[in-house]
């Protein structure tokens, strides 16, 4: 198996690094102290094609694959993990359009939205619905030639920022084959949002309670077919996850390359730690987990690509063994600075704080362990 990346994959993520250097890097620290989020500076990728990353080519889409997508989220999270995973939700909204959506659809936003001059949101969270994302309560009823949806979504990533929410609503019975997909303008009269969450993490990038009340949707606005929402909610998250873990294994390792940088210049007993062999222990390990992560992400986006019948298990998988590789490697980094390692300074607490919350979104990692073992024991 080659494991090599082409030279345009190679440069892909070279420009996606710069442009996380140049970007995000800088003044990641102050937007999360601050609770600001750089919209300016979200809108900037779309000039770079990095806002259609897997849509297709005609409407504007840069018609790249999951493992070049991969690539660019690890690249952008070295910089932020935050604003690098706002941007990959984004992503994946458009995608579900791409995929899902009628030809009217795909011409009428997908133009927009991979030149970011709209921002989408993922809406399927909801107060009492997370995990068992099929029990959701939020209703959309016929109403004359549209819809009128009425409910909450919970934890909606640029919730109260964004031009466009794709939101997963119930317009049949109880269960999936119940779940509609619906598109939510931001302006419609009857959505309105909750006040931006107090997060632990992700600081830097809105977080809110999107409101239906009496929301009045037009007919066109339903993505592709009723009764399909929850069918294209998960195969939106496959991709999803592998994003999630990619922006996790790119902090992780900007964590890690503090923590090489540190131990070379703290001295203790007259000496760079560095020389001392329980710290270098400790940094092969690190370096050791995330390469395997990265090897088993790549491997998990390329079966994506290929459409292998295994590739959700392996999605699943890889967001699970990725995303906690990444936290205890950013939370070792932490531990290597010691009492610098807690200050905000030294930018290790936050990524350690950020990283916190890509073991749970997305599907928890305990529900990628059910759903590992449910295609394992359907398997044999």
């Amino acid at each position: 198996m080659n494991f090599e990346l082409t030279e345009e994959q190679c440069a892909i993520q070279e420009m996606a690094r710069a442009f996380a250097d140049d970007n995000l890097a800088p003044k990641a620290i102050e937007w999360d102290e601050t609770g600001h989020f750089p919209e300016d500076v979200v809108r900037s990728v779309g000039e770079l094609g990095l806002a259609g990353i897997y849509v297709r080519e005609d409407v504007g889409g840069s018609g790249l694959g999951r493992l070049d997508a991969a690539l660019i989220f690890e690249a952008l999270a070295h910089g932020c993990p935050s604003i690098g995973s706002f941007i990959s939700i984004h992503n994946m909204v458009a995608w579900m359009i791409d995929r899902f959506g009628t030809e009217e659809q795909r011409q009428a936003w997908l133009p927009k939205l991979c030149a970011m001059e709209l921002i989408a949101s993922y809406c399927l969270t909801e107060p009492g619905a997370g995990s068992d994302a099929a029990s959701l309560k939020t209703k959309a009823e016929r109403d004359g030639n549209g819809w009128r949806l009425n409910g909450a979504k919970a934890f909606i990533s640029g919730g109260g920022h964004s031009d466009l929410y794709l939101a997963m609503v119930r317009t049949g019975g109880d269960g999936p084959s119940g779940v509609s997909a619906m598109l939510v303008e931001d302006g419609t009269p009857g959505l309105s949002f909750g006040a931006n969450e107090r997060k632990m993490g992700w600081r830097a990038q809105p977080t809110a309670q999107v409101q239906f009340d009496d929301c009045k949707v037009p007919a066109d606005h339903l993505l592709g077919e009723e009764g399909k929402g929850f069918r294209y909610a998960m195969a939106g998250l496959d991709g999803g996850r592998l994003n999630i873990a990619a922006s996790a294994l790119g902090a992780a390792q900007s964590a890690l390359d503090k923590a090489l940088a540190y131990a070379k210049d703290r001295k203790a007993f007259g000496r760079p730690i560095a020389d001392f062999q329980s710290l270098q222990f400790k940094l092969a390990d690190m370096e050791t987990e995330l390469q395997a992560a990265r090897i088993f992400l790549y491997q998990a986006a390329s079966k994506l690509d290929a459409g292998a019948p295994d590739a959700t298990k392996h999605c699943a998988m890889a967001k699970r063994f990725v995303t906690d590789t990444a936290f205890n490697v950013a939370n070792e980094a932490l531990q290597i600075h010691g009492g610098y390692g807690y200050l905000v300074d030294f930018g290790i607490e936050k990524i350690v704080r950020d990283l916190r919350v890509h073991q749970i979104l997305e599907g928890t990692n305990e529900i990628m362990r059910v759903i590992v073992a449910r295609q394992m024991l359907a398997e044999n």
